[in-house]
């Protein structure tokens, strides 16, 4: 058993215990991911440098963990949806245009 296939048990066995399923909705999901994601962010509100990484590893966690079960609910394969985005973000930003500029790819 792989890594990811531990992390997903070891959420659903958390979930079920709580009887928290019913609420794992697709929308509840995004919404959560978009919540905590607005918490990782936080940590670096005032200052870029010297922010608590504790509490970065914490919020990371916490956008993980919503990631898989939204994957779950929606039965994605993780690995296949994140390589199939990397593809087309290739085609999008072509190294000869892009390679050390942050430029959004529709004004490369």
């Amino acid at each position: 058993m792989d890594k990811l296939e531990i992390l997903r048990k070891e959420i659903d066995k958390f979930v079920e215990e709580r009887d928290w399923k019913k609420f794992h909705s697709p929308a509840n999901l995004a919404k959560s991911i978009s919540i905590e994601s607005n918490e990782l962010l936080e940590c670096f509100q005032w200052d870029e440098q010297n922010y608590d990484l504790n509490a970065v590893k914490e919020e990371l966690a916490d956008v993980i963990n919503y990631c898989i079960q939204m994957s779950q609910v929606l039965n994605l394969d993780i690995f296949e949806i994140v390589l199939d985005k990397l593809e087309k973000t290739k085609v999008k930003y072509p190294i000869d245009k892009c390679k050390s500029k942050a430029t959004k790819y529709n004004k490369l």
